[in-house]
């Protein structure tokens, strides 16, 4: 915690000694939906914030950082005269720049297609293309009037959705179509706004399409293998 704290400091620091006047910094949307009172029905809109109690008592120390780390920027840009302008990006989808494999993207999709896990979860997830991403800190840097917070979510849906996708676009893997909690009620997706990103241009990539260039991606890079069989795209 310590580490996420400090380190937002030092950059939005670092920035105003150098004179920098406005500052994009990338947040995630783990500091916007952990919220256990807020309503399956409310929008989720850059307003809403993750409950800090609930994430350290669910020990969801990920969102609970990146709460922290964003409210640590605000108030520092706020300090320093900073203007300090937040895309908010749901989890990250496309194509990868570096070789070796994350954690979530292993338990996302590689744990899937390899066969490793037998079960997927009663969950929604937002997601989003990591070109969109990049075209959404373009946009929020070469507007002038932009301000505050801007999610940046292309969609969000069930687990059994996502899974369903990827038996859609690779049927040559076994991937499972069994839910671990399947006899409990479905989880619904929450409703999401991205007014302020799109009034300002932004189109979103396809799920469908940056989960198909995702797992390309990992076959590219040898954490999937390649099996003789054509996509469904």
């Amino acid at each position: 915690m310590a580490a996420a704290i400090e380190g937002t400091k030092n950059a939005i620091n670092a920035a105003a000694d150098m004179g920098v006047q406005r500052v994009v910094y990338t947040s995630s949307y783990g500091a916007v939906h952990m919220n256990p009172k807020r309503s399956p029905d409310e929008v989720v809109d850059e307003s809403c914030w993750s409950d800090l109690e609930f994430c350290l008592k669910t020990k969801n120390f990920y969102c609970f950082a990146k709460t922290v780390a964003e409210k640590t920027a605000m108030e520092e840009a706020s300090k320093r005269g900073i203007h300090l302008v937040v895309v908010v990006p749901a989890f990250t989808l496309g194509e990868t720049l570096q070789p070796g494999l994350h954690l979530a993207m292993y338990m996302l999709i590689v744990s899937y297609v390899k066969g490793t896990r037998k079960t997927y979860p009663n969950a929604v997830s937002g997601f989003v293309d990591v070109q969109d991403v990049a075209r959404a800190h373009v946009l929020v840097y070469e507007t002038p009037t932009a301000h505050g917070r801007y999610l940046c979510i292309g969609e969000v849906v069930h687990q059994s959705e996502f899974i369903q996708m990827m038996i859609e676009l690779f049927p040559q893997y076994q991937i499972t179509a069994k839910c671990k909690d399947e006899n409990a009620p479905k989880v619904k997706p929450y409703k999401f706004s991205t007014k302020r990103l799109q009034d300002l241009g932004m189109k979103f990539t396809p799920l469908k399409k940056s989960l198909h260039k995702t797992v390309i991606c990992l076959q590219e890079q040898g954490h999937i293998p390649k099996l003789p069989h054509k996509s469904a795209l």
